[in-house]
Protein backbone atom coordinates (compact mmCIF):
# COMPACT_ATOMS: atom_id res chain seq x y z
CA UNK A 1 0.00 0.00 0.00
CA UNK A 2 1.14 3.62 -1.14
CA UNK A 3 2.02 5.66 2.24
CA UNK A 4 2.03 10.04 1.80
CA UNK A 5 5.13 11.47 2.31
CA UNK A 6 4.45 15.50 3.27
CA UNK A 7 6.61 17.60 2.11
CA UNK A 8 8.13 21.11 3.60
CA UNK A 9 9.81 22.87 0.49
CA UNK A 10 12.61 25.90 2.07
CA UNK A 11 12.98 27.84 -0.84
CA UNK A 12 10.55 28.98 -3.56
CA UNK A 13 13.52 29.52 -6.08
CA UNK A 14 15.10 27.99 -9.31
CA UNK A 15 16.22 24.25 -7.66
CA UNK A 16 12.43 24.37 -5.48
CA UNK A 17 10.76 24.14 -8.98
CA UNK A 18 12.97 21.31 -9.93
CA UNK A 19 12.52 19.38 -6.69
CA UNK A 20 9.39 20.25 -6.73
CA UNK A 21 8.28 18.78 -10.15
CA UNK A 22 9.98 15.45 -8.88
CA UNK A 23 7.33 15.14 -6.31
CA UNK A 24 4.99 15.78 -8.28
CA UNK A 25 5.75 13.30 -11.42
CA UNK A 26 7.97 10.65 -9.61
CA UNK A 27 5.13 8.25 -9.11
CA UNK A 28 3.90 8.85 -12.71
CA UNK A 29 7.15 7.27 -14.13
CA UNK A 30 8.25 4.72 -11.08
CA UNK A 31 6.61 2.30 -8.75
CA UNK A 32 7.30 4.16 -5.15
CA UNK A 33 6.37 2.90 -1.61
CA UNK A 34 5.59 6.99 -1.27
CA UNK A 35 3.09 9.62 -2.63
CA UNK A 36 4.48 12.90 -2.27
CA UNK A 37 2.53 15.32 -0.90
CA UNK A 38 3.10 18.98 -1.82
CA UNK A 39 2.38 20.69 1.76
CA UNK A 40 4.19 23.74 2.23
CA UNK A 41 6.89 26.19 0.84
CA UNK A 42 8.80 28.86 2.90
CA UNK A 43 10.00 32.36 1.19
CA UNK A 44 11.05 35.71 2.81
CA UNK A 45 8.39 37.89 4.45
CA UNK A 46 9.94 40.67 0.99
CA UNK A 47 9.80 38.03 -1.63
CA UNK A 48 6.43 36.83 -0.87
CA UNK A 49 4.97 37.49 -4.32
CA UNK A 50 7.28 34.99 -5.74
CA UNK A 51 6.52 32.84 -2.94
CA UNK A 52 2.44 33.25 -3.82
CA UNK A 53 3.27 32.42 -7.29
CA UNK A 54 5.25 29.65 -6.68
CA UNK A 55 2.68 27.96 -4.22
CA UNK A 56 0.19 28.37 -7.08
CA UNK A 57 1.94 26.99 -9.70
CA UNK A 58 3.16 23.85 -8.07
CA UNK A 59 0.55 23.26 -5.69
CA UNK A 60 1.65 23.84 -2.28
CA UNK A 61 -1.26 23.76 0.27
CA UNK A 62 0.32 26.55 2.16
CA UNK A 63 2.87 29.04 2.56
CA UNK A 64 5.76 30.09 4.98
CA UNK A 65 8.13 32.70 5.72
CA UNK A 66 9.35 31.09 8.90
CA UNK A 67 11.04 28.30 7.84
CA UNK A 68 11.51 26.78 11.72
CA UNK A 69 7.55 26.75 11.92
CA UNK A 70 7.83 24.40 8.52
CA UNK A 71 10.16 21.97 11.13
CA UNK A 72 8.25 21.89 13.76
CA UNK A 73 4.92 20.85 12.27
CA UNK A 74 4.15 17.30 13.15
CA UNK A 75 2.29 16.89 10.08
CA UNK A 76 5.30 17.31 8.21
CA UNK A 77 7.79 14.36 6.84
CA UNK A 78 10.50 15.65 5.19
CA UNK A 79 12.50 18.61 4.49
CA UNK A 80 13.88 19.60 1.26
CA UNK A 81 16.64 22.15 1.64
CA UNK A 82 16.92 24.40 -1.84
CA UNK A 83 17.75 27.91 -0.12
CA UNK A 84 21.22 29.79 -0.91
CA UNK A 85 24.38 27.91 0.92
CA UNK A 86 24.62 29.71 4.15
CA UNK A 87 21.53 28.74 5.27
CA UNK A 88 21.90 24.86 4.79
CA UNK A 89 23.74 23.91 8.11
CA UNK A 90 20.87 25.51 10.14
CA UNK A 91 18.21 24.37 8.08
CA UNK A 92 19.75 20.23 7.66
CA UNK A 93 20.91 20.28 11.77
CA UNK A 94 17.11 21.74 12.57
CA UNK A 95 15.20 18.87 10.53
CA UNK A 96 16.97 16.34 12.26
CA UNK A 97 17.00 17.26 15.26
CA UNK A 98 13.04 17.30 14.68
CA UNK A 99 13.39 13.53 13.13
CA UNK A 100 12.27 14.77 9.78
CA UNK A 101 13.75 12.47 6.68
CA UNK A 102 16.36 15.61 4.90
CA UNK A 103 16.88 16.01 1.20
CA UNK A 104 19.73 18.98 0.77
CA UNK A 105 20.68 20.79 -2.30
CA UNK A 106 24.41 20.65 -3.30
CA UNK A 107 27.44 22.01 -2.06
CA UNK A 108 25.87 20.47 0.93
CA UNK A 109 27.68 23.36 2.86
CA UNK A 110 29.87 26.59 3.20
CA UNK A 111 33.06 24.53 4.05
CA UNK A 112 34.08 20.93 5.96
CA UNK A 113 33.30 21.83 9.57
CA UNK A 114 29.46 22.58 8.92
CA UNK A 115 29.27 19.47 6.57
CA UNK A 116 30.48 17.61 9.39
CA UNK A 117 28.00 19.27 11.73
CA UNK A 118 25.81 17.90 9.13
CA UNK A 119 26.70 14.27 9.11
CA UNK A 120 26.50 14.73 13.12
CA UNK A 121 23.05 15.40 13.21
CA UNK A 122 21.79 13.61 11.18
CA UNK A 123 23.52 10.71 11.81
CA UNK A 124 22.26 10.92 15.53
CA UNK A 125 18.94 11.25 14.78
CA UNK A 126 18.96 8.51 12.04
CA UNK A 127 17.07 10.00 9.82
CA UNK A 128 16.93 9.30 6.11
CA UNK A 129 18.74 11.86 3.93
CA UNK A 130 20.24 12.90 0.80
CA UNK A 131 22.43 15.69 -1.05
CA UNK A 132 20.89 16.41 -4.88
CA UNK A 133 24.03 15.98 -6.56
CA UNK A 134 21.40 14.42 -9.67
CA UNK A 135 24.21 14.32 -12.71
CA UNK A 136 24.78 10.84 -11.27
CA UNK A 137 21.23 9.44 -12.28
CA UNK A 138 21.76 11.44 -16.35
CA UNK A 139 21.18 7.74 -17.94
CA UNK A 140 24.08 8.11 -19.92
CA UNK A 141 26.26 9.13 -16.81
CA UNK A 142 25.12 6.05 -15.00
CA UNK A 143 25.68 4.00 -18.28
CA UNK A 144 29.11 5.52 -18.11
CA UNK A 145 29.74 4.46 -14.97
CA UNK A 146 28.03 0.65 -15.41
CA UNK A 147 31.11 0.20 -18.29
CA UNK A 148 33.54 1.13 -16.17
CA UNK A 149 32.63 -0.58 -13.40
CA UNK A 150 32.10 -3.87 -15.69
CA UNK A 151 36.22 -3.96 -16.48
CA UNK A 152 35.77 -2.26 -20.36
CA UNK A 153 38.07 0.50 -19.54
CA UNK A 154 40.61 -1.48 -17.79
CA UNK A 155 43.31 0.23 -15.54
CA UNK A 156 42.61 3.93 -15.50
CA UNK A 157 45.18 6.28 -16.63
CA UNK A 158 43.63 9.68 -16.86
CA UNK A 159 40.31 11.24 -15.75
CA UNK A 160 39.05 14.70 -16.85
CA UNK A 161 36.01 17.42 -16.05
CA UNK A 162 34.77 20.61 -17.12
CA UNK A 163 32.29 22.49 -16.11
CA UNK A 164 31.95 25.94 -18.30
CA UNK A 165 29.36 28.53 -18.39
CA UNK A 166 29.61 32.19 -19.66
CA UNK A 167 26.70 34.01 -17.55
CA UNK A 168 29.03 36.15 -15.59
CA UNK A 169 31.35 37.99 -18.37
CA UNK A 170 29.39 41.17 -18.59
CA UNK A 171 30.90 43.81 -15.77
CA UNK A 172 26.81 44.75 -15.83
CA UNK A 173 26.44 41.49 -14.10
CA UNK A 174 25.37 42.12 -10.71
CA UNK A 175 25.80 40.29 -7.26
CA UNK A 176 23.37 39.21 -4.81
CA UNK A 177 19.72 38.90 -4.95
CA UNK A 178 17.76 36.08 -5.63
CA UNK A 179 19.50 35.27 -8.46
CA UNK A 180 22.59 36.26 -8.22
CA UNK A 181 23.48 35.13 -4.57
CA UNK A 182 26.28 32.70 -5.67
CA UNK A 183 28.31 35.66 -6.91
CA UNK A 184 28.48 36.96 -2.84
CA UNK A 185 31.02 34.82 -0.74
CA UNK A 186 28.89 35.15 2.49
CA UNK A 187 26.10 33.43 0.99
CA UNK A 188 27.36 31.23 -1.23
CA UNK A 189 31.16 30.40 0.31
CA UNK A 190 32.90 29.71 -2.51
CA UNK A 191 32.01 30.68 -6.75
CA UNK A 192 32.91 27.73 -9.63
CA UNK A 193 34.74 25.29 -7.07
CA UNK A 194 31.22 24.78 -5.05
CA UNK A 195 28.76 25.43 -7.29
CA UNK A 196 30.10 23.58 -10.45
CA UNK A 197 32.68 21.40 -9.65
CA UNK A 198 31.26 19.83 -6.49
CA UNK A 199 29.10 17.62 -9.41
CA UNK A 200 32.79 17.48 -11.33
CA UNK A 201 34.14 15.81 -8.03
CA UNK A 202 31.27 13.83 -7.09
CA UNK A 203 31.09 12.36 -10.23
CA UNK A 204 34.66 11.55 -10.83
CA UNK A 205 35.22 9.55 -7.23
CA UNK A 206 31.52 7.71 -7.87
CA UNK A 207 33.25 6.45 -10.98
CA UNK A 208 37.14 6.51 -11.04
CA UNK A 209 37.01 6.07 -6.81
CA UNK A 210 39.21 8.54 -4.32
CA UNK A 211 40.87 12.11 -4.87
CA UNK A 212 44.26 11.97 -3.06
CA UNK A 213 46.07 15.33 -3.75
CA UNK A 214 45.18 18.47 -5.37
CA UNK A 215 47.13 21.50 -6.39
CA UNK A 216 44.46 24.45 -8.22
CA UNK A 217 44.98 27.81 -9.12
CA UNK A 218 41.72 30.21 -8.80
CA UNK A 219 40.75 33.83 -10.35
CA UNK A 220 38.88 36.42 -10.37
CA UNK A 221 38.62 38.21 -13.61
CA UNK A 222 36.07 41.44 -12.43
CA UNK A 223 37.69 42.27 -9.29
CA UNK A 224 34.15 43.88 -7.63
CA UNK A 225 30.51 44.58 -8.50
CA UNK A 226 27.72 46.09 -7.76
CA UNK A 227 25.51 44.86 -5.38
CA UNK A 228 21.70 44.44 -5.82
CA UNK A 229 20.58 44.65 -2.49
CA UNK A 230 23.01 47.45 -1.24
CA UNK A 231 23.22 49.41 -4.62
CA UNK A 232 27.36 50.01 -3.68
CA UNK A 233 29.95 48.53 -5.85
CA UNK A 234 31.76 45.69 -3.60
CA UNK A 235 34.47 43.47 -4.21
CA UNK A 236 34.14 40.18 -5.37
CA UNK A 237 35.65 36.83 -3.32
CA UNK A 238 34.30 33.95 -4.96
CA UNK A 239 36.18 32.15 -7.75
CA UNK A 240 34.86 33.29 -11.33
CA UNK A 241 37.44 30.04 -12.35
CA UNK A 242 39.14 27.58 -10.71
CA UNK A 243 41.12 24.47 -12.18
CA UNK A 244 43.13 22.00 -10.55
CA UNK A 245 45.06 18.57 -10.76
CA UNK A 246 44.41 15.44 -8.99
CA UNK A 247 45.71 12.25 -7.75
CA UNK A 248 43.64 9.72 -7.48
CA UNK A 249 44.04 6.33 -5.31
CA UNK A 250 43.99 4.06 -8.06
CA UNK A 251 47.00 5.55 -10.13
CA UNK A 252 45.48 7.73 -12.30
CA UNK A 253 45.55 11.33 -13.19
CA UNK A 254 42.92 13.86 -12.89
CA UNK A 255 42.23 17.78 -14.87
CA UNK A 256 39.11 19.38 -13.50
CA UNK A 257 38.64 22.90 -15.15
CA UNK A 258 35.26 25.01 -14.21
CA UNK A 259 34.80 29.19 -15.21
CA UNK A 260 31.77 31.56 -15.79
CA UNK A 261 33.87 33.12 -18.51
CA UNK A 262 34.15 30.62 -21.65
CA UNK A 263 31.72 32.60 -23.79
CA UNK A 264 29.34 29.76 -25.77
CA UNK A 265 29.42 27.18 -23.00
CA UNK A 266 26.00 27.53 -21.34
CA UNK A 267 25.98 24.44 -19.30
CA UNK A 268 28.74 22.56 -20.75
CA UNK A 269 29.78 19.53 -18.26
CA UNK A 270 32.23 16.99 -19.66
CA UNK A 271 34.44 14.23 -18.40
CA UNK A 272 36.65 11.77 -19.98
CA UNK A 273 38.14 8.55 -18.36
CA UNK A 274 41.35 7.02 -20.93
CA UNK A 275 42.03 3.13 -19.67
CA UNK A 276 44.46 0.41 -20.68
CA UNK A 277 41.44 -1.32 -22.67
CA UNK A 278 39.04 1.87 -23.59
CA UNK A 279 38.24 5.06 -22.80
CA UNK A 280 34.89 7.09 -22.54
CA UNK A 281 33.49 10.24 -23.36
CA UNK A 282 30.05 12.37 -22.02
CA UNK A 283 28.74 16.06 -22.41
CA UNK A 284 25.88 17.32 -20.63
CA UNK A 285 24.94 19.55 -23.56
CA UNK A 286 24.12 16.40 -25.46
CA UNK A 287 22.86 14.03 -22.69
CA UNK A 288 21.20 11.57 -25.15
CA UNK A 289 24.73 10.44 -25.97
CA UNK A 290 27.75 8.27 -25.01
CA UNK A 291 30.74 7.85 -26.50
CA UNK A 292 33.15 4.83 -25.77
CA UNK A 293 35.98 3.69 -27.29
CA UNK A 294 36.32 -0.10 -27.15
CA UNK A 295 39.99 -1.28 -27.36
CA UNK A 296 40.49 -4.42 -26.16
CA UNK A 297 38.06 -7.03 -24.21
CA UNK A 298 37.68 -6.89 -20.72
CA UNK A 299 37.72 -10.62 -20.07
CA UNK A 300 40.20 -11.65 -22.41
CA UNK A 301 42.15 -8.81 -22.68
CA UNK A 302 42.61 -9.62 -26.46
CA UNK A 303 42.72 -6.16 -28.95
CA UNK A 304 39.15 -6.41 -30.78
CA UNK A 305 39.91 -6.63 -34.45
CA UNK A 306 41.66 -3.59 -35.94
CA UNK A 307 38.36 -2.20 -38.14
CA UNK A 308 36.15 -2.16 -35.44
CA UNK A 309 38.46 0.03 -33.41
CA UNK A 310 37.18 3.23 -33.12
CA UNK A 311 35.01 6.23 -31.27
CA UNK A 312 31.12 4.84 -30.97
CA UNK A 313 28.28 6.74 -30.09
CA UNK A 314 26.07 5.30 -28.30
CA UNK A 315 22.12 6.77 -27.85
CA UNK A 316 21.20 6.16 -24.47
CA UNK A 317 17.64 6.01 -25.21
CA UNK A 318 16.96 2.37 -24.79
CA UNK A 319 14.97 0.24 -22.36
CA UNK A 320 18.19 -1.55 -21.14
CA UNK A 321 19.69 1.37 -20.33
CA UNK A 322 19.62 2.89 -17.20
CA UNK A 323 16.15 4.45 -16.16
CA UNK A 324 15.00 4.91 -19.40
CA UNK A 325 13.16 1.73 -19.29
CA UNK A 326 10.28 3.89 -16.87
CA UNK A 327 9.73 6.22 -19.85
CA UNK A 328 9.30 6.18 -23.71
CA UNK A 329 10.33 4.00 -26.71
CA UNK A 330 13.70 3.71 -28.04
CA UNK A 331 15.30 6.65 -29.54
CA UNK A 332 13.45 9.29 -27.59
CA UNK A 333 14.78 10.91 -25.34
CA UNK A 334 14.18 12.59 -21.67
CA UNK A 335 16.06 16.17 -19.94
CA UNK A 336 17.23 17.84 -17.30
CA UNK A 337 13.87 17.60 -14.86
CA UNK A 338 14.55 13.42 -14.85
CA UNK A 339 17.51 13.48 -13.28
CA UNK A 340 15.62 14.60 -10.13
CA UNK A 341 12.94 12.58 -10.49
CA UNK A 342 15.43 9.46 -11.16
CA UNK A 343 16.98 10.41 -8.27
CA UNK A 344 14.16 11.12 -5.92
CA UNK A 345 12.42 7.32 -7.49
CA UNK A 346 16.00 5.78 -5.90
CA UNK A 347 15.72 7.39 -2.34
CA UNK A 348 12.01 7.10 -2.11
CA UNK A 349 12.55 3.47 -2.86
CA UNK A 350 14.94 3.72 -0.03
CA UNK A 351 13.31 4.64 2.21
CA UNK A 352 11.24 1.03 2.15
CA UNK A 353 14.02 -1.36 2.20
CA UNK A 354 15.52 -0.71 -1.27
CA UNK A 355 18.53 -0.84 -2.37
CA UNK A 356 21.01 2.51 -0.01
CA UNK A 357 20.85 5.53 -1.75
CA UNK A 358 23.85 7.81 -2.44
CA UNK A 359 25.40 10.01 -1.93
CA UNK A 360 24.00 10.59 1.63
CA UNK A 361 25.77 13.98 3.43
CA UNK A 362 28.40 11.03 4.87
CA UNK A 363 29.04 10.60 1.14
CA UNK A 364 29.19 13.99 -0.25
CA UNK A 365 31.03 15.03 2.88
CA UNK A 366 33.86 13.93 0.88
CA UNK A 367 33.23 16.11 -2.03
CA UNK A 368 33.14 19.11 0.67
CA UNK A 369 36.61 17.95 1.77
CA UNK A 370 38.12 18.21 -1.76
CA UNK A 371 36.63 21.30 -2.79
CA UNK A 372 38.04 22.75 0.78
CA UNK A 373 41.27 21.63 -0.16
CA UNK A 374 41.12 22.95 -3.70
CA UNK A 375 40.40 26.58 -2.25
CA UNK A 376 43.35 26.03 0.25
CA UNK A 377 45.25 24.53 -2.64
CA UNK A 378 45.11 28.07 -4.67
CA UNK A 379 45.33 30.63 -1.69
CA UNK A 380 48.59 28.62 -0.74
CA UNK A 381 50.00 27.38 -3.83
CA UNK A 382 51.01 23.97 -3.32
CA UNK A 383 49.78 20.11 -3.38
CA UNK A 384 47.22 19.52 -0.76
CA UNK A 385 46.47 15.87 0.70
CA UNK A 386 42.90 14.80 1.09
Amino acid sequence: MTKTLNVGMLGCGFMARTHSNAYAQVAHFFEVPYQPVLKVCYGREQDMDALKKFQKMWGYESVETDWKKIIERRDIDIVDVVSPNFLHKEMVVAAAEAGKKVICEKPMAMNLQEAEEMVAAVEKAGVANLVMFNYRRVPAVSLFKQIVDEGRVGRPFHYRATYNQDYTISQKVPQGGAALWRLNAKVAGSGVTGDLLAHSIDTAEWINGPIKRVVAHTEIFIKERKNIDTGQMEPITIDDACMFLALFENGSIGTFESTRYARGRKNYSSMEINGENGAIFFNLEEPEYLQFFRYADPDSGKKVEDHLTGWQKILVTNGEHPYMGKYWVPGTTIGYEHYFINTLADFLTSLDGGPKCEPTMQTAMRTQKVCDAVIRSAEEGSWIDI
